[in-house]
This record gives structure tokens, C-alpha cells and sequence, in this order.
């Protein structure tokens, strides 16, 4: 495993850990604003592991918001009691990057529960789907993410399906250059096997939506 490879690895299982903590402690309650909790989850970070810079904006979006896909700002939710909601956070441990998206569900609604444990499992499937392929491009990957939202009856809701991470700051997207994440006009070759030394760490991230009843659900982490 490459030093930077093991790196990431170590500040995604601090992540982990994070998201842990917040269920431990019961900080997600339906009657506070999507702000509120956000705000919490930045001070337990802070708490847990002193840190305090993120590389992208911290998401915490319940409801209808959970449709809107990154780049959107829609407005501060109250959560309710029977609400769906996911959370993406981007800390940076000692220069290091992690990306870590999960969806939690406030009440005992099947239908929510269902597209909770739906984005996690499409996230498997995608990552066997990947390994199994001689090589995919950018575009070949969102295609088929599309594809696969479809197989469990949602639509796929991101603007890409991934993109690099690594020591920060990671590399930049430039105007009209899709090289560095996965979507519809990168059509670079991106992934191969994993035996094949990636050069690249990759992020592999799922959000599929329920457009009629307004509800999305989202899993990110590493790919490999």
C-alpha cells in the first residue's frame, strides 16, 4: 500500500469514527435545523480530533433537500419526526483528506429506510462493477450509475459519481476539464483494476433520489 494510500485510509477511518459519534451521542433529533446539527457535528469533530479545516462545505441536508445535488444551497430545514437526512463532510486530518457521506432515517418509514440501505448497497455494487472492468472512463462509470439507480426503482440525483481526493489541496478542477472526477464529459480513462498501481485515489459517491416524494439518500467513501 502506498504511504499515500494508507494516509487516506487513516483519515477516513477517523471519519468513520466521526459518524459513529454522532449516532453514539444521539445528535441527530428531529426539531433543530439543518444548521444546528451541522454546527454540532463541527464542534464533536473538533472535540474528538482538534481539527477545524474542512476542504468542502459541510452538508447536512433533511427533506426535500436531500434531493439537491452539491453545488445547490437550498434553504436551512427543520428536521421532523419522521424525516430523512444525509451528511457529507470533508474533514482534513494532519493534511490529509477524507470524504464521507451517509444517509440516517428519523422514524420507522419503510419507504425511506429502504432508499437508506439502497444507496449503500449500489455503492458495493458499483465498487465490484469497477474492479470487474479492464479499464472505464469517467463517463462509462456515471452511465452506469445511472443505470444502476434505475435498477432499484430511483434516479440517480449527482452532478458526478466521484472524484480524486488526496493530500490537501488535492488537485483542481479547471474550466471545462472533467478529467478529475466522474461525469457525463470525462470520457478520460479513470479506473482500472486495482492491481494496475493506481496512480489516482478515487472517491466513489451514490445519490440516488425519489423525485415524487421529494427524498434522496447519498453514500460516499473511498473506492479502493
Amino acid at each position: 500500500m502506498s504511504n499515500s494510500l494508507e494516509n487516506l485510509k487513516i483519515a477516513e477511518g477517523k471519519a468513520k469514527l466521526l459518524f459513529q459519534e454522532i449516532e453514539n451521542r444521539n445528535l441527530i433529533q428531529h426539531g433543530i435545523y439543518e444548521s444546528e446539527l451541522n454546527t454540532l457535528i463541527y464542534k464533536l469533530a473538533f472535540e474528538l480530533f482538534q481539527i477545524e479545516t474542512y476542504w468542502h462545505k459541510r452538508i447536512v441536508r433533511a427533506g426535500e433537500n436531500t434531493l439537491f445535488p452539491y453545488n445547490e444551497n437550498p434553504i436551512d430545514r427543520i428536521l421532523k419526526d419522521d424525516d430523512i437526512l444525509f451528511l457529507d463532510f470533508g474533514p482534513i486530518f494532519e493534511e490529509w483528506e477524507a470524504d464521507f457521506g451517509r444517509t440516517f432515517v428519523i422514524g420507522n418509514n419503510s419507504h425511506k429506510i429502504k432508499l437508506k440501505n439502497d444507496v449503500e448497497k449500489a455503492w458495493h455494487a458499483a465498487k465490484d462493477w469497477i474492479i470487474s472492468q479492464e479499464k472505464s472512463t469517467g463517463a462509462e462509470v456515471y452511465v452506469y450509475l445511472q443505470k444502476l439507480a434505475k435498477s432499484y426503482d430511483w434516479e440517480f440525483g449527482g452532478e458526478i459519481g466521484g472524484h480524486l481526493i488526496g493530500k490537501y489541496p488535492h488537485e483542481k478542477l479547471e474550466p471545462k476539464n472533467y478529467s478529475l472526477y466522474v461525469h457525463p464529459e470525462n470520457h478520460t480513462i479513470i479506473f482500472s483494476k486495482p492491481d494496475n498501481n493506481f496512480a489516482k485515489n478515487w472517491i466513489l459517491e451514490i445519490h440516488f433520489v425519489d423525485s415524487k416524494n421529494k427524498i434522496g439518500g447519498f453514500f460516499e467513501q473511498m473506492l479502493f
